[in-house]
């Protein structure tokens, strides 16, 4: 029996065999078992708690595997008696297989976040979540390339040329896409800031329409007559953009001129007449009404009220209502809107003719 045991195969004992195998198998299942009993305690606990972040914490332990045979399989191999190569090879690969698990992780926690605080929300469009989507995978290729270059970092590799040699080609890479990541870039300002959102109704310059879609490059609106106009990101993020959409109400200014040979009587009742109209019209807020100035054709009116909503049919709707109001009671008041005239004065010239 003793011959057996002391049998060498690869350098190592069959003793030494046996006991880096049942090494090996103790850590497996012991793993097993803690993350079997420390998920079944998180599990009893999140059925009490209103939260999902305990059901979160239990989906991520429970997607912990091979991680426990890996480290079963290292932790036996170094009990062993092997080259230095082989050893350096085991101690890659089993770093290569924590840092799959912890990129996993980190990427689980980030879509954690993003659907927490931003995705679930009823508010926020599908344009919007598709482009916070495209973004966070963005995201995580940054976060997992510099995860692997400080886990190689550590494992002794020399990555200085290499980051030297990314740096450089970092560089023509970014000036041949900085347009690109600049609206990128814009993009995530517009989803978080919310300058506007899909449905609004913006200006912007000499354009405007309602917001169709909000991309990771450009932004979409389709115009008051019908075609779709395409702005990248950073222009937007760069210009004055007028969002009708949040309006809590709209101020109204306008104008109309009476006759010069109304009398005074009927002058002073037209600013009265005028709040009467418009304070019986739903939905409105009355401001002001003056004879403003002496027209060259006309004696002026200007009037100042809101319109306690943000739509523009519904504010020409009570416009055209106030309207119809002012030129049915003027009629029957007997005052006579002006329109432009002139008067020409002839005076008689008598001729006298003489012999």
């Amino acid at each position: 029996m003793d011959s057996i045991l002391d049998f060498q195969f690869l350098n190592n004992s069959v003793a030494s065999w046996l006991i880096a195998g049942a090494l090996a198998i103790a850590i497996i299942i012991t793993g097993k078992i803690v993350q079997k009993l420390l998920s079944g305690l998180l599990r009893q606990w999140s059925k009490k708690t209103k939260s999902d972040l305990d059901d979160f914490i239990v989906s991520v332990l429970e997607k912990i595997k091979w991680e426990w045979v890996a480290a079963g399989i290292f932790a036996a191999s170094r009990y062993l008696n092997f080259s230095d190569t082989f050893d350096k090879w085991m101690l890659w690969l089993f770093a290569l297989v924590l840092l799959n698990r912890l990129i996993r992780i980190v990427s689980a926690v980030m879509d954690y976040v993003a659907e927490t605080v931003y995705l679930a929300k009823d508010a926020v469009d599908t344009g919007s979540k598709g482009a916070v989507k495209h973004i966070l995978l963005i995201l995580k290729i940054v976060v997992s390339g510099l995860m692997v270059v400080i886990a190689l970092d550590n494992l002794g590799f020399d990555i200085g040329a290499v980051i030297a040699g990314f740096g450089v080609t970092g560089i023509v890479i970014g000036l041949a896409v900085q347009n690109i990541v600049g609206d990128l870039f814009s993009s995530f300002c517009i989803i978080f800031d919310k300058p506007f959102e899909v449905g609004d109704f913006i200006i912007v310059g000499d354009y405007m329409g309602v917001v169709q879609r909000i991309g990771i490059k450009t932004t979409r609106i389709t115009s008051l007559g019908g075609e779709q106009i395409v702005f990248a990101n950073s222009d937007l993020t760069g210009s004055r953009i007028r969002n009708y959409k949040r309006m809590a109400k709209r101020r109204v200014v306008f104008s109309f001129g009476v006759e010069y040979g109304t009398t005074e009587d009927k002058l002073k009742s037209i600013p009265e007449t005028v709040k009467n109209i418009i304070t019986n019209i739903n939905d409105t807020a009355f401001d002001r009404a003056h004879f403003q100035k002496f027209g060259g054709s006309s004696l002026d009116f200007e009037v100042v009220y809101y319109v306690l909503s943000a739509d523009y049919n519904k504010y020409m709707d009570i416009q055209q209502a106030i309207n119809f109001e002012i030129f049915a009671a003027f009629n029957k008041g007997g005052i006579n809107f002006a329109f432009p005239t002139q008067t020409l004065h002839i005076e008689e010239c008598h001729v006298t003719q003489q012999s």
